[in-house]
């Protein structure tokens, strides 16, 4: 994914682009287009033919957002729900000069799905896709910064950027740029660090805080939005003291009369407390950074999906254990655990299995990804390999390869 996304070879990217400036990728130096991953005929389909809901959608001009009844309404007898595309209203609402976000298309359009597993596997952080259509001669939102990296991908028409320095480097989700108007304002009175054209199958990265604004030049533009959320040094940080909870000393309440408005006694308080920090954390640190470890295993795998299952595929499969070949379900984050009563543990995010301790080789062996079957599982004979990948088959943990 990431070497359709960028012009040049993935370390010199990791190296110097990625977090730190924005890097301009002409189609010359990437495939001819993005039409595989959506085309205007995909926009018309999303927008007439698939029921898309809000908050999938959302209408801009001008850098206002636009009102919802602007653009959503009910679909008629047997899927009365009001807050459904219509496709009509949204004809209107082009026509006047407003840009169509659709967003989250990572949910809901396979070419999509697929590239952004593959770019959660290539980058190793939250992923989502939004796509952009803009008339002619017109922009959506004002100059603004985003709080997450962005890699822009022209599909079709023209689009001008116009990107500066940031106002605020490397923003949080908590800092958007409203925080910053006069700063970001400030910004846009220098020269920019880019002003181009993008045309069909150019790219563009963005890391977060880079201040930009876009509009479309004479035809309708379509872009698409690859958007990454960078877990930071500060997430590392908030995973090892809320580690700190299982030290009795953390919980315990703070003593009486200890006055929160008074910045002495509190700023007393507080230089004790970073003292004992220091202290466990000095004699403690293997303990602390592996449970943190697990806590940010944790939330990645919350803010990312794994590869969508088929029900019904996985439950015909399921029957024919026997014989069909398996691979581990891509994105999915699982450990073995070997438990002290003859069993032996698969934990999920949201559940943990159970088996037999004779599994455990056959797990581990899963779990690298490989292609296999019931009768080249260690440590197990056939019958018994086809019994494990029936189970595995319904609880989603393995699909057909």
């Amino acid at each position: 994914m990431l070497s359709r996304c960028i012009g040049v070879d993935r370390e010199v990217f990791a190296a110097e682009y990625w977090g730190r400036k924005p890097l301009l990728s002409p189609a010359g130096a990437l495939p001819r287009d993005f039409c595989d991953l959506l085309s205007p005929e995909t926009v018309d389909e999303l927008i007439a033919e698939r029921g898309v809901r809000a908050p999938f959608i959302r209408l801009a001009k001008a850098g206002q957002v636009l009102a919802k009844d602007s653009y959503l309404g009910p679909a008629g007898f047997g899927a009365e729900v009001a807050d459904q595309i219509d496709s009509a209203k949204v004809l209107s609402q082009l026509a006047s000069g407003a840009t169509v976000v659709l967003q989250g298309l990572h949910r809901l359009w396979p070419p999509l799905i697929d590239f952004v597993q593959q770019a959660v596997a290539d980058i190793g952080h939250p992923v989502q896709a939004n796509a952009y259509i803009t008339p002619p001669d017109n922009r959506g939102f004002d100059f603004h910064h985003d709080v997450h990296d962005v890699f822009v991908l022209q599909v079709s028409g023209h689009k001008r950027w116009v990107v500066h320095e940031p106002a605020h480097r490397h923003p949080l989700p908590t800092q958007p740029w409203t925080d910053y108007r006069d700063q970001v304002a400030e910004r846009t009175a220098a020269e920019p660090v880019i002003d181009t054209v993008l045309s069909e199958g150019d790219a563009l990265y963005l890391p977060r805080g880079w201040v930009h604004a876009a509009q479309a030049m004479d035809t309708t533009s379509i872009h698409l939005t690859i958007g990454v959320s960078a877990t930071t040094a500060l997430d590392v940080a908030r995973a090892v003291v809320d580690e700190l909870s299982c030290f009795e000393e953390f919980r315990a309440s703070l003593p009486m009369c200890v006055d929160p408005a008074g910045r002495d006694e509190m700023s007393a308080t507080a230089a004790k407390v970073i003292a004992e920090v220091v202290s466990r954390l000095r004699d403690n640190a293997a303990l602390l950074s592996t449970a943190a470890a697990d806590r940010l295993i944790s939330r990645h795998q919350t803010r990312t999906r794994p590869e969508a299952v088929r029900p019904l595929t996985l439950l015909d499969a399921a029957e024919q254990a026997d014989t069909v070949r398996v691979r581990w379900r891509r994105g999915l984050h699982a450990t073995v655990d070997h438990g002290t009563d003859g069993r032996v543990s698969m934990r999920l995010v949201d559940k943990t299995i159970t088996f037999p301790a004779s599994c455990a080789p056959a797990l581990e062996k899963i779990l690298t990804g490989g292609v296999t079957d019931a009768g080249h599982l260690p440590g197990l004979d056939a019958a018994d390999g086809a019994v494990l990948l029936r189970r595995l088959l319904r609880e989603g943990v393995v699909v057909p390869a």
